[in-house]
C-alpha cells in the first residue's frame, strides 16, 4: 500500500514538474506550508534531481531554485500566519480539536514566540516537524508580519536550497534524503534546540556573566 502511495505521489509530482517546471515547485511549496500535508523533502529532492540534474542544468542554478521554493514556502506560511492572527485561539483550538493536538502545547509555543520573536521563527523553519507549525504561534503572538515573512523566507531558503542541492548530488538515489531525515530526526531536533539556545544566549548575553565578561574585555581592548 505504501509503495503504491509513493508511486502515485511521484507520478503526480512528475506530471506537475513536466507541465509547470519551477512554477510547479513554487505552487507545491505554497500548498505544503499552508496545509502541512505534502512532505517538502520529497518535493524538493525530487525537483533537484528531475528539474536540474536530469535536464543537465548547471548546479549553479541550485541557489536560484532555493529562491523559488523559499518564496513559495514563505507565502504558504503567511496564509497560516494570518489565519492564526485573525482567527485567534477560537479558530486554532477548533483545528487542534479536529487533529487531536494538545492545546497546552499551542499555549506554550505562543508564550515562547512572544518572548523570542522572529528569531524563533527563523530557527523553527529548519527543524523537521516544526517547520510548518511555527507559523501558528507566530500569528497568535502577532509578530509584525514583515519580520515574520523575512525570518520565514531566510529559514525556508536554507532548508529548500539544502534539499534541492542534495537531490541534485544524489541523483537517482534522491529518496535516501527522506530516509536520512527520518533516521536522524533526533539529531536534527537536537541541533535545532542548540540553535535556539545559541540565539537566546546571544539575545541575553549581557545578563550571562561569562558572555558579559567577554564583551567587556573586548570593549577594554578597543579603548
Amino acid at each position: 500500500m505504501l509503495d503504491q502511495l509513493e508511486t502515485t505521489i511521484l507520478s503526480a509530482l512528475q506530471t506537475i514538474f513536466d507541465q509547470f517546471g519551477w512554477a510547479g515547485v513554487f505552487g507545491l511549496m505554497v500548498f505544503e506550508n499552508a496545509t502541512g500535508i505534502t512532505p517538502s523533502e520529497i518535493i524538493l529532492a525530487f525537483a533537484g534531481w528531475m528539474l536540474i540534474e536530469r535536464h543537465g542544468i548547471s548546479p549553479s542554478f541550485v541557489p536560484l531554485a532555493g529562491v523559488y521554493a523559499g518564496l513559495g514556502s514563505a507565502i504558504g506560511a503567511s496564509i497560516t500566519y494570518w489565519v492564526a492572527r485573525l482567527g485567534g485561539r477560537p479558530v486554532i483550538d477548533r483545528f487542534a480539536k479536529i487533529f487531536r493536538i494538545d492545546t497546552a502545547l499551542i499555549t506554550k509555543a505562543e508564550e515562547q514566540t512572544h518572548k523570542w520573536g522572529a528569531g524563533l521563527v527563523l530557527i523553527g523553519r529548519v527543524i523537521p516537524g516544526i517547520r510548518t507549525l511555527v507559523s501558528i504561534p507566530a500569528g497568535l503572538a502577532k509578530i509584525p508580519f514583515l519580520k515574520f515573512f523575512v525570518a520565514t523566507f531566510i529559514g525556508a531558503y536554507i532548508w529548500c536550497t539544502l534539499l534541492i542541492g542534495a537531490g541534485y548530488v544524489l541523483g537517482h538515489e534522491w529518496m535516501l534524503i527522506s530516509e536520512y531525515i527520518k533516521t536522524h530526526l533526533p539529531l536534527v531536533l537536537s541541533l535545532g534546540v542548540l540553535g535556539i539556545a545559541v540565539y537566546i544566549a546571544y539575545q541575553y548575553r549581557a545578563s550571562i556573566p561569562a558572555l558579559a565578561w567577554i564583551k567587556s574585555e573586548k570593549k577594554m581592548d578597543t579603548e
